[in-house]
């Protein structure tokens, strides 16, 4: 990779997990291993036993998916530091998709790995939680533009809850709400409609008693100033103190994740290239989409970090 100006770290989301994630890490890097033992630890269950081996059923799970993200994208970090990380152009911003946010805190020294994960873990618990007690779902909503959404979005009672790329943005809301916004944006042009698998309606107003329960929980938590500029998913905009961090996390769960908008600020500051670190490359194919002149890498396996030196393709 040629060094650019400005690099940034990009870490995944919710979505991002399959059955054997991690395993080649756990097996090949000290420091990996040492990230899933002491995830094991702090949460008190065998989350990298559920990551290498499933089931998937149960790795789906919000509770237990956000937290296992997170633990396979730090130990794939801690993973190219042990023996890399000379070869690693040192980041200028770091980001995550919505949960990803969680593992761009710990990467910037704002949470130690153990707080990371367990807050996770926590928030998973409250947004499941959340969605059994106000029901409700997500939708991606493929090739209309977002100012059509949002008039499709205000006459049903729904919201934007994921502006990830050009031609596609995700909605949220009540079941009822999101059928008729789904039919309402297909009648306004839309190309394709994808329902999501997830347990609730995330980044609404339905994640209400979840933001007050996470609240409570960060406030028992030490929180230090980011060493990296945290571009946030709310404002798209760079997190530099604790407690706009706090802020930010507490407001996340009700509010739209900024990714477009979060990458094309990072873009416009000089970042040139991106690597995504951990589960996937989703991520790497919506920045493609913001734009196309931006460089993009994965490291999420021993082979990509062990060809780490080697130009991308």
């Amino acid at each position: 990779m040629t060094r650019p100006a400005k690099v940034a770290h990009v870490f995944p989301g919710q979505g991002a997990q399959w059955v054997g994630m991690g395993r080649d890490l756990y097996d090949s890097f000290a420091s990996a291993k040492a990230v899933f033992e002491q995830a094991d630890q702090v949460l008190g269950l065998a989350l990298s036993r559920l990551c290498f081996e499933g089931p998937e059923t149960e790795l789906r799970l919000t509770i237990n998916a956000q937290p296992a993200i997170l633990t396979v994208s730090y130990a794939c970090l801690m993973a190219i530091h042990e023996i890399a990380e000379s070869s690693l152009p040192e980041p200028a911003f770091v980001a995550g998709h919505s949960l990803g946010e969680y593992t761009a805190l710990a990467a910037s020294g704002v949470l130690d790995f153990a707080d990371a994960v367990f807050l996770a873990r926590e928030r998973g618990r409250l947004m499941h939680q959340a969605g059994l007690q106000e029901p409700g779902g997500m939708v991606a909503v493929i090739g209309l533009e977002e100012i059509l959404l949002a008039d499709v979005c205000n006459k049903t009672g729904t919201c934007i809850a994921n502006i990830n790329c050009p031609g596609q943005l995700v909605i949220s809301g009540a079941m009822l709400n999101l059928s008729k916004a789904a039919e309402l944006a297909q009648a306004r042009g839309a190309s394709r409609l994808i329902p999501l698998e997830v347990s609730g309606a995330f980044h609404s107003s339905l994640m209400q008693t979840a933001r007050e329960g996470l609240s409570e929980i960060i406030g028992r938590l030490n929180f230090q100033r980011p060493s990296i500029p945290v571009i946030a998913n709310v404002t798209a905009l760079p997190l530099t103190t604790a407690e706009e961090v706090k802020t930010e996390l507490v407001k996340q769960l009700t509010s739209g994740v900024q990714w477009q908008r979060s990458v094309e600020y990072m873009i416009n500051a000089g970042a040139s290239a991106f690597i995504e670190i951990g589960p996937g490359k989703v991520l790497s194919g919506l920045i493609k989409r913001i734009n196309r002149a931006a460089e993009t890498r994965n490291f999420g396996s021993v082979e990509s970090i062990k060809n780490l030196g080697n130009p991308s393709p």
